[in-house]
């Protein structure tokens, strides 16, 4: 009977001892690599295609992230996913599928960073490269993309070293379609991605 009792008291004790601990988190010279699961939704109207209506479906994937710290607010990161396969449909009609993979190069700021706050919020902007391949339609070839991107997250810092978070980021993603070689109308993407993961900071 007294062994549970046990096992309460101490988890409480570990949990009170956590909460009441700082972490230093984000400060100039870290460097950091993230890593997490996101679903891209993407915009209500993709645009036309071959004379009809493009729609593209929303899908999930894997993510990553680079970062450096060159002061304890501001720092560069380079993230992106695995390669995202979405549907394609034009006019109701199957269309096949094409693979996305996005990269992103982003200035962020952190306005607790340089702080022992547990709790890091940023804010980024930058800009987005998005490259398309394994289209399954024949003669479908959809070109890359660059435009603006921006992000927003919460991370919070389990230790000085692992932090859990979440994210959200948007991309202007506007992509030329080519049928056979011949322009065929322009892919409008635009995806929303919200997704959470963890973050090594070293």
């Amino acid at each position: 009977m007294k062994t549970p009792r046990l096992i309460t008291a101490a988890a409480l004790a570990t949990a009170g001892i956590l909460a009441t601990q700082t972490a230093m988190a984000y400060q100039a010279g870290d460097l950091y690599v993230r890593g997490g699961v996101a679903k891209s939704e993407v915009k209500d109207d993709n645009g036309q295609a071959a004379g009809g209506d493009l729609d593209i479906s929303d899908e999930r994937g894997f993510t990553y992230g680079l970062g450096y710290q060159f002061h304890d607010q501001l720092g560069v990161e380079l993230n992106g996913s695995q390669d995202i396969e979405h549907d394609l449909t034009v006019s109701g009609v199957d269309a096949g599928s094409v693979d996305r993979r996005p990269v992103n190069l982003m200035l962020n700021y952190y306005p607790l960073g340089g702080t022992d706050s547990r709790v890091q919020p940023y804010a980024g902007a930058g800009l987005n490269y998005t490259y398309f391949n394994d289209e399954t339609a024949s003669g479908l070839e959809i070109e890359d993309s660059y435009g603006a991107a921006a992000q927003v997250g919460l991370d919070f810092a389990v230790t000085d070293y692992l932090l859990v978070g979440a994210f959200a980021n948007y991309a202007d993603v506007d992509a030329d379609v080519e049928v056979n070689g011949s322009d065929a109308g322009e892919a409008e993407i635009d995806p929303l991605t919200v997704g959470g993961g963890v973050t090594f900071r070293f």
